[in-house]
């Protein structure tokens, strides 16, 4: 009689997940084992923190995005919060509750690693090791993956939403659109996507913009900054709340995303302006500084300004291609709000 094989639980998952982080970051003492991680920043810089969710029926659909994507977008969602702020990584931390059933199976199990796969693709990518974490019974059959991003900056050198002013030209990284476009993509086919090379996909693969970040706090170029990850109109309604400006955006001068060119004029500037998930950096510079057209490889696009706020004012206005002028509301996403 064959003797009944134990499920794998908790602790075999940590010694799966520790086993396939070999990277060690200089600023890590001591990594995952321990009740704490160590971290020894650099002498002269300030530590920037960020958390962020992941949730399966939120940010993604098992039966739509690979495992692999899913791994890589969690890491890239706080990855893109610190290049917001110009910061360079230093350490990752994981709590990821997971359905009892996926570590039963081997097709589970496969996702699991499929995940990791797409997670430390992306942390080898740019030096960002895993320093520790926790794992978890996911209580409602569900994926749940909460992360926390450590990153340094010299000191005082940190970019802001806050530094805006009337006057500053308004950029943004790469294309806009494309992650909105890829995901209704997604939904009209209806299957899980197959990916072989994850250039070009917005939505699957998005890559956050931490070397044009950190050349852009270097150089001094930018003056407030915070990454596309609400949609411009939302974003940019913050990034104005913040520095107490007002911006108008030129419809015309928009970088449009490839993936939106069959869908449609209407269409394409809904989603360019709207859609989110671009995680894309839009960020003010002094008009009389010539920024570069392209930085670490990266176009940039000027798109609008930022002028003085009067009262009674939209927070943002978009300047027709013909030259009218209309409000442009928030329009991206916020929880607990209802937007699409």
């Amino acid at each position: 009689m064959k003797k009944k094989q134990k499920q794998p639980g908790e602790l075999a998952l940590i010694e799966q997940i520790r086993r396939g982080e070999t990277a060690r970051g200089r600023g890590i003492v001591l990594g995952i084992g321990d009740d704490c991680a160590i971290l020894r920043p650099a002498v002269g810089s300030e530590v920037l923190v960020t958390t962020d969710f992941t949730l399966e029926g939120r940010h993604f659909r098992r039966d739509l995005h690979p495992a692999e994507s899913v791994g890589h977008r969690c890491l890239a969602r706080g990855l893109s919060d610190l290049a917001a702020m110009g910061a360079a990584p230093l350490a990752a931390f994981l709590s990821l509750a997971l359905p009892r059933e996926m570590l039963a199976t081997p097709k589970g199990r496969g996702w699991v690693e499929g995940f990791f796969g797409g997670w430390r693709g992306l942390g080898r990518r740019y030096g960002v090791p895993l320093a520790g974490g926790d794992t978890a019974e996911s209580p409602n059959g569900l994926v749940l993956a909460d992360i926390v991003l450590v990153g340094t900056a010299p000191a005082g050198t940190a970019l802001r939403r806050s530094g805006g002013r009337a006057g500053d030209a308004l950029y943004c990284t790469g294309r806009l659109g494309g992650a909105a476009a890829e995901l209704e993509g997604l939904f009209a086919r209806g299957r899980m996507a197959r990916v072989t090379d994850v250039e070009e996909h917005p939505q699957l693969f998005p890559e956050p913009r931490l070397r044009v970040a950190e050349a852009l706090r270097r150089r001094g170029l930018a003056r407030a900054c915070l990454d596309l990850s609400d949609g411009l109109s939302t974003d940019l309604a913050h990034l104005c709340a913040e520095s107490g400006v007002h911006a108008e955006v030129e419809e015309a001068w928009l970088p449009l995303h490839p993936l939106t060119a069959r869908m449609g004029e209407a269409r394409a500037l809904e989603l360019a302006l709207h859609g989110g998930e671009d995680y894309e950096l839009l960020f003010s510079a002094d008009a009389s500084v010539r920024v570069p057209r392209r930085i670490a490889g990266v176009a940039v696009t000027r798109i609008g300004r930022l002028t003085r706020r009067r009262r009674g004012e939209a927070v943002v206005t978009l300047v027709r291609g013909d030259g009218r002028r209309e409000a442009l509301p928030a329009g991206g996403w916020e929880h607990f709000a209802g937007s699409a």
